[in-house]
């Protein structure tokens, strides 16, 4: 189980929709929408990666014709990418890729039309604060990235708490609640539906790190229905749990 099914992952169709969902259709530029501070911290990220948007086909007067979620996410991902972390050699690729040559089954606990539904229904405050995000983390630099980069590496748990979840949750609570909390309810029946099922067969979910960690995570959801769970990271970091 993927969030969204691996053969939705790289569609060009679910990009054209996502493209397409993002549009702003009220004739005004993005800059209209934004705090003068955020002006600015957009205005410096466009200025140091041009040319990197300019390959990707996003001018930065095209990307002002898109609504501050779509921009938050190539944010994003063009910081990630400059900083050697490539979207495409990650796990849920990876996993994907093996069980395809495996010849197991996979499937999404969402849909590309959900996940594209849930960013473009974020009210304006939330899409301000997924855009604001996005830029404070960027601007951060390499240092940040890398240390909570290390921290998923070594499964720090503790660490990527503190350093990501933590902030999220005390600077912008609605966002937090939006892309984490309300979503891990969703996916937590889900679950709960496969370790239900009849028979003895394996379900293998892979999720980004911040669904995990928490009382709001989807692992204490499930032990707080009586399950039992069990953390093994032959990688993790002694005295981490």
């Amino acid at each position: 189980l993927f969030e969204i099914a691996p053969e939705e992952m790289g569609s060009p169709a679910l990009a054209a929709q996502m493209g397409q969902a993002a549009l702003r259709s009220d004739g005004t530029q993005l800059d209209s929408q934004l705090p003068a501070k955020t002006v600015g911290k957009l205005h410096a990220w466009e200025g140091r990666n041009g040319e990197v948007l300019q390959e990707m086909g996003l001018a930065p007067s095209l990307l002002h014709m898109f609504e501050p979620w779509f921009v938050g996410l190539t944010v994003s991902i063009v910081d990630m990418t400059q900083r050697g972390l490539d979207p495409k050699l990650g796990l849920d690729q990876h996993f994907a890729a093996a069980a395809r040559e495996a010849g197991k089954p996979t499937a999404g606990l969402e849909t590309g039309a959900q996940q594209i539904a849930f960013l473009d229904g974020m009210d304006k405050d939330e899409q301000l604060q997924f855009l604001d995000e996005a830029l404070g983390e960027a601007a951060d630099g390499a240092a940040e990235l890398e240390r909570l980069h290390g921290a998923w590496r070594r499964g720090d748990a503790t660490m990527l708490w503190s350093g990501m979840a933590v902030d999220m949750q005390r600077q912008y609570p609605r966002l937090y609640r939006a892309i984490n909390i309300d979503r891990n309810d969703a996916w937590v029946p889900k679950l709960e539906g496969r370790l239900k099922a009849p028979g003895a067969d394996d379900t293998l979910v892979v999720v980004g790190a911040l669904h995990l960690l928490g009382s709001d995570g989807v692992v204490e959801k499930l032990r707080a229905k009586g399950y039992t769970v069990e953390r093994i990271c032959s990688a993790c970091a002694a005295g981490t749990k």
